[in-house]
């Protein structure tokens, strides 16, 4: 399994609080990028006053570094464009009853 797999399926092992759908599902990862072992993750959260606002992003970061080839985690949070249902996966939509 390549390392943009792996990451993939360290950030589907984590959920929204509210929402019983993994973040990847949601649409709330918006960029994964690996180069030479670092990866660089640009995320968003339903909202910006989500209540995980400081540990999602933190627990994503974490879940990462398990994975021993990945040397550093960079995580940026961003709200441009801001996250809504239409970013969800067909799955999340179909769990959702969406």
């Amino acid at each position: 399994m390549n390392l943009k797999k792996k990451v993939i399926s360290e950030i589907k092992k984590i959920y929204d609080p509210e929402i019983p759908v993994n973040i990847y599902e949601l649409g709330l990862i918006y960029d994964i990028s690996i180069i030479n072992k670092d990866v660089k993750v640009k995320m968003t959260l339903t909202t910006p006053n989500c209540p995980v606002a400081e540990s999602l992003p933190k627990e994503v970061k974490d879940s990462i570094m398990e994975i021993k080839e990945v040397n550093k985690v960079d995580l940026d949070l961003i709200w441009d464009p801001p996250w809504d249902k239409s970013m969800m996966s067909e799955a999340a939509k179909l769990e959702l009853n969406l």
